[in-house]
């Protein structure tokens, strides 16, 4: 398997490091716009390898795409405190269409997973210009509210006392403030919500509820604010997202891809639960929500086409 990775600021060295250390890849490289910081994020992470498996780890240039399985593109200027993900996209959107032309020159055959952020539209324009020689949207992927989902699990199972694998539960929508966290289809070990923290012993009561909503829909600006940007929770998503690829393991994903049409609003690329694997997107599930879920859901996704739609004008 061999990973090239376009971007090599935080984002893009630690998830590097994150595909080395979890054994996902015998062939990685860094390319960015700073030649030196992509040659040395990769000296110094191959250093490393010796303590966990042979994997060849590089600096190049796009030449060195060439037989690329993945690639992940995190290339991009870092979220300001304050700044919310849509704010990005300005900033962003600009350097997409050259990355996504001169990539596909050396590795049109590789599965596409998009980290810059505003992820949702980014991947949007991403699987446009991919389209352009002949990428099907099915193999341009966006890590989405894969993190997000993680946080809701993560937080909830402590709450319960269970180990958060068995929490299930999806944050869907934008990846950003109008995300949405669907409360009414969680279950922990096949029991509904509300039947597993009776048996618990805990009240899961609507402050609850607000308290874990407002911990995840939060958790990248309190990040930011003190350490100025995230990294380590998105590069273990691409990893994951990576392995599931790698070993065609068909998971349910929580993450963005461009859809025909979703709660209604035609064109639009926003995360929901998609089976993944080898081949790259396979399917999407239905959701059952609640009619505030759905609603919720509405607007996130009329929020993500308002931006698109203001790209083509």
């Amino acid at each position: 398997m061999k990973v090239s990775i376009i971007g090599s600021g935080m984002v893009g060295s630690t998830c590097a490091y994150a595909l080395m250390m979890h054994r996902l890849a015998s062939n990685i490289v860094l390319i960015d716009m700073d030649r030196e910081r992509a040659l040395a994020e990769a000296a110094d992470i191959q250093h490393a390898a010796p303590y966990v498996h042979p994997v060849n780890i590089t600096g190049g240039d796009y030449p060195d795409l060439d037989g690329s399985d993945i690639l992940v593109i995190t290339a991009g200027v870092s979220q300001k405190p304050g700044e919310t993900r849509l704010e990005l996209l300005g900033r962003n959107a600009l350097i997409l269409k050259d990355i996504v032309s001169r990539a596909l020159y050396y590795a049109g055959e590789a599965i596409i997973i998009v980290a810059t952020n505003p992820v949702d539209v980014i991947t949007h324009l991403v699987a446009s210009y991919a389209s352009e020689y002949g990428v099907d949207p099915t193999r341009v992927i966006g890590t989405g509210t894969t993190l997000d989902t993680a946080r809701f699990r993560a937080l909830l199972g402590d709450f319960l006392g269970v180990d958060p694998q068995h929490v299930h539960g999806y944050v869907v929508g934008e990846h950003g403030d109008s995300e949405v966290l669907t409360w009414s289809i969680v279950d922990i070990g096949g029991l509904p919500l509300e039947d597993y923290a009776k048996f618990a012993g805990k009240e899961m009561d609507e402050q609850v509820k607000a308290r874990i909503d407002s911990n995840v829909r939060g958790a990248a600006y309190k990040i930011i604010k003190g350490k100025g940007s995230t990294y380590y929770g998105i590069s273990a998503a691409i990893a994951r997202i990576v392995d599931v690829i790698a070993h065609d393991h068909r998971s349910i994903l929580t993450v963005c891809t461009p859809d025909k049409k979703v709660a209604g609003i035609p064109d639009v690329t926003v995360s929901l639960p998609r089976l993944v694997g080898g081949k790259g997107i396979l399917r999407t599930l239905p959701l059952r929500l609640s009619l505030d879920e759905e609603s919720a859901l509405e607007q996130s996704v009329c929020g993500i086409k308002t931006v698109l739609d203001s790209l083509v004008h």
